[in-house]
């Protein structure tokens, strides 16, 4: 990270010295909720590890929360203790005085101890085990993440220890990590994405993890073109994109390295379920579409009853219907989330009665490969008797030379059912009108794909994971056509 390199010896004696810390505090007693909050470096990992060594459940915040989010976590999961550095202790102070739950601050010397590598410190790690007996870990839960509540207040998916353990496994496997790889890892530590694609899977196989504390689009680009550690990067679509302008404003002269480092692994995955379906290591990559079910995940793509349509698994996948083109995805497996921390209702609604969970995305199997179509509330439009994906239009739309971002949404129309709106984020000194921008589609898009509104934004509102929540924007942009 910014304040030097690590070694994993010195890491786990400071996550084991942090994991003392915490028994102490809360009076020895494990499976207990621990909320933290660190910045993007190796005190997130001595913290997480500091968690599991203790036997306690780990609940990640992430800084670009409002105060009352943090709040929402924290007594949501009934965290008996915040652990948090310097860098965030008065605020985080603020709120545990508020909600009467103790506070811990991490001392600097966990970080300068985990960049030790002497003898000393080797001998130190051998003298004492590492977390509790390997079998409270089989049947323990591990860590609370937060759904990022499109539908309401966030709900706390828990996932155990296997099953993180079980992501892990799947994800090495497919994608061939060994302790030769180097990853730059620039998401945030709230998400299932940051934690367990970025930065536990590297770990895993003894890899290297450059952090940075935050996306910057040319230092990112700086780590891939220059930094002989790092051959491995995965972001989300705005940066991406973000690294798309960088690039042409400022690295078209180094198209061939640029291109030399870049390759198209497109994969799906939700914070319930982690990594479901991705592009192979080897092998055809279609543009667009995610691949195959990863090793230890079943899938099944289903009708409006949940029948089941197309069903499949690493080892191949079978089409038991055509009635219809597309359905909802269903996962299955070992890597599912426990539940939802204390809504045990809320828990058995996402699931049918022979266990799948609902992922509620559209998704449609062709030619060997499954693509997403969008979430089926706000992404899939039924306009004049057609079924139109709005990932699908924003695609197409994104190619015109005029817009930087844009999002598209479904509005309820009396004679078309609902009509297709783009919102669009233009590039500097541009300018585009509906009527040009459907001539532009003509030959882009069916007729009933085209969008019949255009409400031009300065930015597109984001979570912190590049989001856009498209049932906010409606009701913010078009508040008569909000459910």
């Amino acid at each position: 990270d910014n304040d030097g390199d690590y070694r994993y010896q010195g890491l786990l004696r400071s996550s084991h010295k942090f994991a003392s810390e915490i028994s102490y505090h809360l009076n020895g007693n494990t499976q207990e909720r621990v909320a933290f909050l660190c910045p993007n470096n190796a005190s997130y990992l001595i913290a997480q590890w500091a968690c599991w060594i203790s036997g306690q459940i780990a609940v990640p915040m992430n800084d670009k929360h409002p105060l009352p989010l943090m709040e929402h976590y924290v007594t949501n999961s009934k965290a008996k203790l915040v652990v948090t550095t310097r860098h965030y202790a008065k605020m985080i102070a603020k709120l545990c005085l508020k909600i009467g739950t103790k506070m811990l601050i991490m001392d600097d010397i966990l970080q300068i101890s985990s960049r030790r590598t002497d003898e000393e410190n080797i001998a130190a790690l051998d003298s004492f085990s590492i977390g509790l007996e390997p079998e409270f870990y089989e049947t323990s839960e591990a860590l609370i993440i937060y759904t990022s509540g499109t539908t309401g207040l966030p709900k706390g998916a828990v996932l155990s220890h296997r099953a993180i353990q079980e992501q892990v496994s799947s994800l090495v496997q497919a994608w061939g990590w060994t302790r030769h790889d180097g990853v730059l890892h620039v998401l945030p530590l709230h998400h299932i994405h940051g934690i367990v694609n970025v930065l536990t899977c590297p770990l895993a196989v003894g890899a290297t993890c450059v952090m940075l504390p935050k996306f910057d689009a040319a230092q990112v680009w700086r780590h891939l073109l220059v930094n002989a550690r790092v051959n491995i990067f995965m972001a989300v679509p705005t940066i991406y994109m973000k690294l798309i302008e960088e690039y042409e404003n400022n690295l078209k002269d180094r198209e061939e390295e640029v291109r030399d480092i870049c390759s198209n692994k497109i994969r799906y995955g939700m914070t319930e379920t982690g990594m479901v379906l991705s592009n192979k290591l080897e092998g055809e990559r279609r543009l667009g579409y995610v691949g195959l079910p990863l090793p230890g995940v079943e899938v099944q793509i289903s009708g409006p009853n949940y029948e089941p349509l197309v069903t499949g698994d690493n080892s191949g996948s079978v089409v038991v219907s055509t009635d219809h083109a597309s359905g909802e995805l269903l996962v299955r497996g070992p890597t599912l989330f426990s539940g939802y921390y204390n809504k045990p209702e809320a828990t058995s609604k996402e699931f049918t009665q022979d266990g799948w969970f609902k992922t509620g995305d559209t998704a449609r199997y062709e030619d060997g490969m499954y693509q997403i179509m969008g979430r089926t509330s706000v992404d899939i439009i039924k306009t004049g008797g057609y079924k139109v994906s709005a990932l699908e239009i924003e695609t197409q739309l994104l190619a015109h030379p005029s817009i930087s971002e844009c999002a598209v949404v479904g509005l309820k129309d009396d004679t078309w059912g609902q009509k297709v709106a783009a919102v669009a984020v233009l590039k500097p000194g541009c300018e585009v009108s509906l009527s040009e921008l459907r001539q532009w589609s003509k030959e882009r898009l069916a007729s009933y794909a085209s969008p019949s509104v255009l409400k031009v934004i300065d930015t597109l509102p984001k979570n912190a994971m590049g989001k856009v929540n498209k049932k906010e924007l409606i009701k913010e942009l078009f508040p008569d056509s909000a459910h």
